[in-house]
């Protein structure tokens, strides 16, 4: 896919003015957006039962009072509460696929704690945005815009699922931005991977004959002191947390049963899979040393470190700061430390960005105080601004000369970077192969 020739009038000023009509844009759809992100906010729900959110996005993207053409709305795509909605020119050739992504589950006792109602609704906003500039032109351009509504960030991957059933396959490039304390147009956000351990003993009287009990606690809290032991070897950018979620009936009964949750991050997927060798041998020798049996159980999807792009980003920097984003330092970037997100897997399949923004408040994320941070009027300002910035930056990437390619370059080198840490190519010993002899394709 080629960029695409922007209107006559002079390219610079013509993109200009396509990025003054999607802010325009989002301006003029305010209202409705700010109305959409307080009905997620107001009705939090887990990941996969996103119902409410769900409906409230596809009937946003149906509704007959959006600007312009209408939105193609798949609800229930792929899973039972993602959807997606395209709009497309009428271009003879083949389409340039540029995609918004929506999440909107919440956390279990917090609500909104991490601002998900806000990514859907930048996400809307840009996508509407961009929409909107398009549509503004007098000869169409061969551009597909798509939202996709990605369910299960906190916890299972839905984007993940989601691109194991080819969600993502013939995008191009994909935006979505997650609010934070700051503004940056990338966090090393890490690789992570779930485990459930569980211990199984054999329940005993505890005061009359303990001796003949295999106390399932006893292995539970070992794993536990294990784990703190470890971390005196563990790198500074490796992390490991968990709660035991069964410890026991009663005091007076030997534990037969003890399960745990942990979760285990690391900058790569190479740093990842030493990390949890050496975690799982914390629980293995727990088990030794108790007498007890140990299942231990790794989650289904594991989240990938996400890849940078720094084309897009500069790009998205460049008109962040127009709208009066005030971004965090380079040194700032390089010694913080970010979460885990599905976002990554997608990274790793086509080329994307995930910024961060500030959202007028200095809160926590995952704390009360940021759930009401999220669901407040003062956070609109910010979102709202930074769904123009994404917007502003698929335009660049549509019609600015030569950018779509350093964007795939960017994608291409860094991908096979990080493949080759992961899976480093084991030199031949001599012996592999015979004197005289061919090696084989």
């Amino acid at each position: 896919m080629k960029p695409q020739e922007p209107p006559e009038s002079g390219p610079a000023a013509a993109l200009e003015a396509l990025k003054q009509r999607a802010c325009e844009s989002v301006d003029l759809n305010a209202a409705r957006l700010g109305a959409l992100s307080r009905d997620i906010w107001s009705r939090p729900e887990l990941a996969y039962a996103e119902h409410q959110a769900h409906d409230a996005l596809t009937r946003f993207f149906s509704g007959g009072d959006l600007p312009g053409a209408a939105w193609a709305v798949q609800p229930r795509y792929k899973l039972g509460t993602a959807f997606r909605a395209d709009w497309g020119t009428a271009a003879p050739q083949d389409p340039l696929r540029l995609a918004f992504l929506c999440e909107y589950d919440a956390l279990p006792g917090l609500g909104h704690a991490c601002g998900h109602n806000l990514i859907a609704e930048v996400g809307a906003a840009a996508a509407l945005a961009l929409k909107a500039a398009l549509e503004s032109l007098a000869e169409p351009v061969a551009v597909q815009i798509t939202v996709l509504g990605t369910p299960a960030e906190e916890q299972g991957g839905g984007k993940i699922d989601l691109i194991k059933a080819g969600a993502f396959d013939g995008l191009h490039v994909v935006f979505m931005a997650h609010p934070s304390q700051e503004n940056a147009a990338y966090l090393p956000d890490v690789a992570e991977h779930d485990v459930t351990v569980k211990y199984y003993g054999k329940a005993s009287h505890a005061a009359a004959y303990p001796w003949e009990g295999v106390n399932a606690l006893d292995a539970a809290v070992l794993a536990y002191n294990n784990l703190s032991v470890l971390r005196q070897q563990m790198k500074p950018t490796w992390r490991v947390h968990g709660v035991i979620k069964n410890g026991g009936v009663k005091p007076n009964i030997i534990p037969s049963y003890t399960e745990l949750e942990f979760y285990l991050r690391a900058p790569s997927r190479k740093e990842l899979s030493v990390l949890t060798e050496k975690v799982e041998n914390c629980f293995k020798s727990a088990a030794v040393a108790t007498g007890c049996k140990v299942e231990i159980k790794g989650g289904e999807n594991d989240y990938y470190n996400v890849l940078p792009n720094k084309s897009l980003q500069k790009i998205y920097k460049e008109n962040g700061k127009k709208l009066g984003i005030d971004f965090i330092s380079e040194d700032a970037i390089l010694n913080g430390l970010s979460g885990s997100t599905d976002f990554g897997n997608v990274t790793f399949v086509v080329p994307g960005i995930h910024p961060y923004f500030y959202i007028g408040s200095d809160a926590l994320n995952h704390t009360e105080q940021y759930t009401e941070a999220a669901g407040s009027q003062t956070a609109q300002f910010y979102a709202l601004r930074t769904a123009k910035a994404l917007a502003m930056t698929a335009l660049d990437v549509i019609f600015k000369p030569g950018l779509l390619e350093e964007v795939r370059q960017d994608f291409r080198e860094v991908k096979l970077k990080e493949e080759e840490q992961t899976n480093p190519v084991e030199p031949k010993k001599e012996s592999d192969v015979g004197v005289g002899a061919c090696a084989s394709h």
